[in-house]
């Protein structure tokens, strides 16, 4: 890092588009990293790009990755290739006069760096309950944890958070001058991701009771 709270500056994670939208500052970065569930992971396999979407965790300035050992996305991970691992929220639609104009409030992060394999069960078992927290805050406690079977039964990646940069759109759209005046509705549509109402499974032990981090479950603030 190139200090205590910015990642570091390099080539490949400088902002070119608009600019003045990026931001490399980790305290930013973690925010939507920890509200954020499900990233897109780049990486080229046989002299092909791939993107896969997976869940994520993340401890301090690491990330877990986690799946099974014939994952085709770990397996070539664990090789220590370059990675590019993306998230986004979509805050709002931004509704303009013109068709040009129209655009989407987000907040976004795209991170670059090699993974590496975590061997230790304790590092595993410590991976796996960061991804677990971060789906449903509590729930480790729950829930019965992984037993030595499905540990061995799973890979773990460990990716840095060192190099790459954040990107944020608020605020109105952004109108040609000659364009306000015309009798068009324009403004932003609020988005929001929201937890509906707990299904029971149908298996469930009868007067077992929602835990509250699920009647509760939100994300972000």
């Amino acid at each position: 890092m190139s200090d205590s709270s910015n990642l570091q500056a390099t080539q490949r994670s400088t902002i070119r588009r608009i600019p003045k939208r990026g931001s490399r500052e980790i305290e930013l970065i973690y925010s939507i990293l920890d509200e954020a569930l499900v990233a897109h992971v780049g990486f080229i396999s046989n002299n092909q790009p791939v993107v896969i979407p997976m869940a994520y965790g993340r401890e301090g300035d690491r990330l877990y990755l986690h799946g099974s050992p014939v994952s085709r996305l770990l397996k070539t991970l664990e090789r220590g290739v370059d990675v590019c691992f993306t998230v986004t929220i979509l805050d709002a639609l931004v509704v303009a006069r013109s068709l040009f104009h129209h655009s989407m409030n987000y907040r976004s992060v795209v991170l670059f760096g090699k993974a590496t394999l975590l061997d230790s069960e304790g590092e595993k078992m410590k991976a796996l309950k960061a991804f677990t927290e971060h789906m449903i805050p509590g729930r480790w406690q729950d829930a019965r944890i992984p037993s030595d079977r499905e540990l061995k039964g799973t890979t773990v990646l460990s990716l840095p958070i060192d190099e790459g940069s954040a990107k944020v759109r608020t605020g109105q759209p952004q109108d040609d001058p000659q364009d306000y005046s015309l009798p068009i509705w324009a403004g932003e549509l609020p988005l929001k991701l929201t937890a509906g109402v707990p299904i029971p499974d149908t298996q469930l032990i009868p007067e077992i009771e929602i835990p509250q981090n699920l009647v509760n479950y939100h994300r972000g603030a």
